[in-house]
C-alpha cells in the first residue's frame, strides 16, 4: 500500500453537511475512502476526455425478434474485434435479450462502438460504463 498523506481543507458548512449525507447514503465507512473514490472517478473521466486507453462495458437490452438485429449487432462487434475482449449474451425472456460487451482501447473507439450499437432499431437501451485500465490511477 502506498504511503498515506494527511490533508486538511476548508469547506462551507452547508456543503459539508451535503458531503456527510452523501457519505452516509453511499455506505462508506469514512470520508477518506469516499473522497479517494471521487478523485479516482474524476481521473477516469479525464482519461476518457483525453482519449487514453480505457476499459468500457456496453450493456444492451433488445428484442431479438427485430428483423436482422442479431446479425447487425454481431457484425458491428466483428467490425470492432480489435477492441472487444469479451461479450456475453443473456436471454431475459422469450423476446428480450441482454448483451454485455467488454472493450479495451482508445476511449473514442469504445464510445463509437457503444453509439453504433445504441442506434440499431430494436435496441431498447444501451449504456456505456466507462472505466480505466488502472495505469493512470495509481
Amino acid at each position: 500500500m502506498p504511503e498515506l498523506e494527511r490533508l486538511s481543507f476548508s469547506i462551507e458548512k452547508p456543503l459539508m453537511e451535503k458531503l456527510e449525507k452523501l457519505i452516509k447514503t453511499s455506505g462508506y465507512g469514512n470520508r477518506s475512502e469516499f473522497i479517494r473514490d471521487m478523485i479516482r472517478g474524476r481521473l477516469v473521466a479525464r482519461e476518457w476526455e483525453s482519449d487514453h486507453e480505457a476499459v468500457g462495458t456496453v450493456t444492451l437490452v433488445y428484442n431479438h425478434h427485430q428483423r436482422k438485429l442479431g446479425e447487425k449487432l454481431t457484425g458491428i462487434q466483428h467490425h470492432h474485434h480489435h477492441i472487444i475482449l469479451a461479450a456475453t449474451h443473456i436471454h431475459l425472456d422469450h423476446d428480450m435479450c441482454a448483451e454485455v460487451i467488454i472493450a479495451r482501447g482508445a476511449a473514442s473507439r469504445i464510445r463509437e462502438l457503444a453509439d453504433t450499437l445504441r442506434r440499431q432499431k430494436g435496441v431498447f437501451h444501451a449504456e456505456l460504463s466507462m472505466s480505466s485500465t488502472g495505469t493512470k490511477l495509481a
